[in-house]
């Protein structure tokens, strides 16, 4: 006898959606996920957490290691009531023995939503392409919207008095990350000035240039490609990130030739900035490259509270994104179940 798939992994979800980048969601959709923030975050507070993951699980599949990914993920399965699951290439054969297709279809029939953090954005997508479950694209070599969703929300917990998200003024300085795509995205999307200031060598490409300014065009927000390290002057927050990362090891020694002394935000672009700027950085940070240790324990340092909002984006992201698909269970049913397994289980 074929018993149907389980209820907890119905392969027929309505509305399934995935989380590969904020850019496929309006403006209206991403207010959403950070209200669910706020909420999940005054509870967590009260120590009173609505237990909305209860028997379910996710699975963290790791290509690349991130202290805040898996600690947040793991964090956030636990204090919802659920559980998650650490893979990491030694676990799994993604990609090699099995391709990603056949793990995604497998996983989709033992877990209720995956998160991915991986070397290329293409692998992420495949998941989600042959998923019957969310999934969240952790971190790719383009993209890191969970990032981003913790990254507004400390804007918003931080906001200059008489100012909405839309008023800010943001720059980013340095190397065209998978940061600054995302900060490029939402921020442009929520209707802000948004800068990269960074060497020409290293700016962003065009074709994220074209979906910011689209974004611009519907938000009234504005974009600014420059070098020019003065145009930090006003901004409400300056953004750093590494000036190289996995995979670009051999462009080390031109890389920081390149971004530093200039491009490093120290005291000097901080003052520079204005005296309220406030900083932020997604971890890890080099104290002696892009930032200065001054600036990351200065008095306008945001990272910690950035740090911290990783888990409590990743709380919101598990529950939007499984809460349309929970079948509540009918007492009466599990009576009967319970019943029934239990009598079995007497006689054996």
């Amino acid at each position: 006898m074929k018993l149907p798939s389980a209820t907890a992994t119905d392969l027929n979800k309505p509305g399934l959606r995935h989380f590969l980048k904020t850019q496929d969601f309006t403006k209206q959709e991403l207010t959403e996920i950070l209200d669910l923030m706020t909420l999940l975050k005054q509870a967590r507070k009260d120590n009173a957490v609505p237990q909305l993951f209860k028997g379910k699980s996710v699975a963290m599949i790791f290509e690349q290691p991130s202290t805040r990914t898996r600690v947040s993920f793991e964090t956030a399965a636990t204090i919802l009531g659920g559980h998650a699951l650490f893979l990491s290439p030694k676990d799994i054969h993604l990609g090699g023995k099995e391709n990603i297709a056949d793990t995604s279809r497998v996983l989709s029939r033992m877990v209720d939503i995956m998160m991915a953090r991986v070397d290329d954005h293409k692998t992420v997508a495949d998941l989600a392409e042959h998923a019957t479950v969310p999934v969240i694209n952790g971190l790719c070599d383009w993209l890191h919207p969970t990032q981003m969703m913790a990254d507004i929300f400390t804007m918003m917990e931080h906001l200059p008095a008489g100012k909405d998200l839309s008023d800010l003024s943001v720059a980013f300085v340095g190397d065209a990350t998978n940061v600054a795509s995302e900060l490029m995205f939402i921020c442009t999307k929520f209707g802000m000035d948004y800068k990269h200031i960074g060497p020409a060598k290293y700016q962003v490409p065009q074709k994220w240039i074209d979906i910011a300014e689209e974004n611009c065009s519907l938000s009234g927000g504005t974009l600014t490609i420059t070098e020019d390290t003065n145009a930090v002057e006003g901004c409400d927050i300056l953004v750093a990130d590494s000036f190289y990362w996995f995979g670009q090891e051999a462009e080390k020694d031109d890389r920081l030739a390149t971004f530093i002394p200039e491009y490093v935000v120290d005291q000097r672009l901080m003052d520079k900035a204005g005296p309220n700027t406030m900083f932020m950085h997604c971890l890890p940070a080099n104290d002696e490259r892009e930032t200065t240790r001054e600036v990351m324990d200065g008095d306008n340092s945001l990272i910690f509270d950035e740090a911290e909002n990783r888990l409590t984006a990743q709380m919101a992201l598990l529950v939007y994104f499984t809460h349309k698909h929970t079948k509540p269970a009918d007492d009466a049913i599990a009576a009967d179940h319970d019943a029934i397994i239990g009598d079995f289980l007497t006689k054996l």
